[in-house]
């Protein structure tokens, strides 16, 4: 008999499926009222996720909820298993993943009401649903594979969604083809890591048990995690692919909020939480600085975006590359926790962003203006007067990614950073470039949310016409940002009023980890040191210092051979002896960044323009406002290239291939055939076969002369016959 646990994750799955083939297929039945069937059915996964969740706070952070596999697969010695795979971590996302899809089907239903695809629209986020709760209930690797590429569809079709517009269309294209540079090399890591050890398999838990027993070279496994975490640089929008994620703000607001700024780009970060075991120091270190090159590259773009989804996507980039900082510096737990409160702070910004853009809307057509732009923020501000709940709202999240006390993003941005710091402290040299990158996104990040909070809902109203008409969304749209508000504040996580609590004594960190490791290395002869979790922070700095004396290079020299295990043992106190210089320094630097947008931006003691023109001296403010310019670098030594050689080879291919070689062996071709044609028809046919037909045609004319019919005849000829072979006969 089926267990209930298993029964239930397997209905928490299914579910989103269901309602994307009831959507696609029969949706148009209810029309607009189509998302009441869509809500109840996402309404009950979240309650199963309620219920998986509720066991996450009486469980350890080893504990295993269900763990089932099936086999899909069986070919000669090759099995393919698929299996369900739930621990405290993965209970977690699921409740973020069905939460921010909720509130999003339910926000949809007045953001997207009048569209005539509405029913596929609510499709396309069942589709989407099913294929990142595919993603997080996976046991193997394979699984995860297969729903990657689903959620890589779903964004595809969601970012296309809009597709008579070509920007849409472009953008969608831009992103799946994106996607699948990464994805190549996430594939050709999972085959390289396939083949690690003896026994063969696709299997998370066989896989780290294979690394940690097998003798592995570490540049072997180095290179395949680096190449399964390409497939984490192409969905959470890291250097160098990085470039889908804001124009896939082309795409309903909603969705963006949902996919592209929620839980998607989430999936690789969370893709790699579940390979970190067998990632090695180096694929780490490749791991920390990609992370921290994002995170500051991308809040330098956001600083001159005009475009309030724009700001907000690159926003998402630079946090992205937060995570994913954090998980390089073996902070891998507070990665997580990172992930789940930026989900949370992150989905009520796009949510909120699209309930302003919902307003100036609705706004501008009754003006029957089709020319200004509704997402500019020039054309807004003073709208906090018009919109309470979204300003507020919005203040809230903006308070909390900007990393204030009292809100979410200062715990989890604090955890992150503190990780950055101690593993600086522990490693020196190069890797200071990781806080400074750190540390420079958090002050930047604060002066640009607290921009786009002047500029759209603070000050006098750009334009009066637009404001006057301008008035609060409906509370379908205006409830998720109250929920998402509330799940943004510090109190949720750290169970705790003191505004500078470091959670440790929250649910997240008793449920899922102290959210603080170190990396240590073991090679085949037990080299190395297991530094284990100490009770204060002197025996850690005791024990760190007992292996301090060791000789660098000869260290690491035991390992160039073959490393059999690359694992991060719990150490709390590493980070938590920099907690406080982080905070402090957290601080500073949010306040910082606060005070200069404010400066700028609502007392105008500080003029934008004249600092624009100053720093353009060295074309930093056009670097910024233009991206970089790696758009334009793509498209000179890729796309360029890539249609400048594919034209010379449909020249070559048409031109000479094909109209001189192939349509010169078909002008022979057809003049042999008329020549065989002639000798066919005009000798063959007509000279022997139809000679020959000529010839039987007039024998059969004798012949028949010879049966008239006349009885007489016949017996005459029979006589004449007989006395003629008589004759001849008797001569012989």
């Amino acid at each position: 008999m089926m267990d209930f646990n298993l029964l239930l994750a397997l209905s928490f799955l299914f579910i989103p499926i269901a309602l994307f083939i009831y959507q696609l297929f029969f949706g148009h039945i209810l029309k607009h009222d189509t998302w009441y069937v869509s809500i109840v059915g996402i309404g009950v996964s979240l309650s199963i996720a309620l219920s998986f969740f509720y066991r996450v706070f009486f469980n350890s952070p080893d504990d295993i909820i269900i763990h089932k596999s099936f086999n899909w697969l069986t070919t000669g010695n090759f099995n393919l298993d698929l299996g369900i795979y739930i621990d405290n971590i993965a209970a977690i996302m699921l409740l973020v993943v069905s939460l921010v899809s909720f509130l999003v089907h339910l926000y949809s239903s007045e953001y997207m009401r009048g569209d005539s695809r509405f029913s596929r629209y609510y499709a396309y986020l069942g589709l989407f649903t099913f294929s990142m709760n595919g993603i997080v209930l996976a046991d193997s690797i394979t699984m995860i594979y297969i729903f990657w590429e689903l959620v890589g569809l779903s964004s595809y079709l969601i970012i296309g969604f809009w597709f008579e517009k070509k920007s849409a269309a472009s953008a969608s294209k831009k992103a799946f083809l994106t996607n699948r540079v990464g994805d190549i090399g996430m594939f050709i890591g999972i085959m390289m890591i396939y083949f690690v050890g003896d026994s063969h398999s696709f299997n998370l838990s066989d896989i780290i048990e294979k690394v940690k027993t097998s003798q592995i070279d570490s540049t072997y496994l180095t290179i395949a995690g680096i190449l399964i975490f390409m497939g984490a640089v192409g969905k959470s929008a890291q250097l160098p692919l990085h470039i889908w994620l804001p124009d896939a703000m082309a795409g309903p607001t909603p969705a963006s909020a949902m996919i592209h700024a929620a839980t998607m780009v989430a999936a690789g970060v969370y893709l790699t939480l579940r390979i970190f075991p067998i990632l090695t120091f180096d694929a780490l270190t490749y791991i920390a600085f990609t992370g921290a090159c994002t995170a500051l590259f991308a809040s330098i773009i956001a600083i001159t975006q005009n475009d309030i989804k724009k700001v907000l996507a690159y926003s998402t980039v630079s946090q992205l590359g937060y995570m994913v900082l954090a998980i390089g510096v073996g902070s891998y737990m507070a990665a997580f926790f990172h992930l789940v409160t930026h989900a949370m702070f992150k989905a009520c910004l796009f949510l909120a962003s699209g309930s302003v853009i919902h307003s100036m809307h609705h706004s501008l057509h009754e003006l029957h203006d089709h020319d200004t732009d509704p997402q500019d923020m020039r054309n807004m501000g003073g709208l906090k007067n018009k919109m309470p709940i979204t300003y507020l709202g919005m203040l809230i999240t903006t308070l909390a990614i900007s990393g204030v006390p009292f809100f979410s993003g200062f715990v989890s941005k604090d955890a992150i950073l503190a990780g950055t710091l101690a593993h600086y402290f522990e490693h020196g040299g190069i890797t200071i470039f990781l806080p400074i990158a750190g540390f420079g996104a958090a002050t930047i990040t604060a002066f640009y949310m607290f921009r786009l909070i002047f500029l759209t809902f603070h000050g006098k109203p750009k334009n009066e016409d637009i404001y006057k008409n301008l008035h609060e969304s409906p509370a379908v749209m205006t409830i998720p940002l109250i929920l998402l508000s509330a799940l943004s504040l510090g109190l949720f996580y750290t169970g705790s009023l003191n505004p500078l609590s470091d959670g440790s004594k929250g649910w997240f960190t008793k449920s899922v980890g102290n959210g603080h490791n170190y990396v240590i290395e073991v090679d085949s002869h037990h080299h190395g040191h297991d530094i284990h979790h100490h009770e204060d922070a002197n025996d850690y700095d005791k024990e760190k210092s007992k292996y301090s004396n060791h000789d660098t290079n000869d260290h690491h020299k035991e390992h160039d051979s073959h490393l059999t295990y690359t694992f991060t043992e719990h150490v709390s106190h590493a980070a938590h002896a920099a907690h406080y210089t982080a905070m402090y320094l957290s601080l500073t630097v949010a306040g910082l960044g606060i005070l200069l947008s404010f400066l700028f931006y609502q007392v105008n003691k500080l003029n934008p323009d004249s600092f624009s023109r100053f720093f353009n001296i060295f074309k930093l403010y056009d670097l910024s406002k233009n991206k970089f310019y790696i758009d334009e670098i793509y498209s000179n030594i890729l796309y360029k290239p890539f249609m400048f050689w594919s034209s010379i080879c449909s020249k070559i291919d048409w031109n000479y291939y094909d109209q001189t070689f192939i349509d010169s062996i078909g002008k022979i071709t057809l003049f042999a055939s008329e020549k065989s044609t002639k000798v066919d028809y005009n000798w063959l046919d007509q000279k022997i076969v139809d000679g020959f037909g000529n010839f039987a045609n007039f024998m059969s004319i004798k012949m028949k002369k010879l049966q008239g019919g006349v009885v007489q005849a016949y017996i005459l000829g029979g006589l004449v016959a007989i006395i003629l072979i008589t004759l001849i006969v008797q001569q012989i």
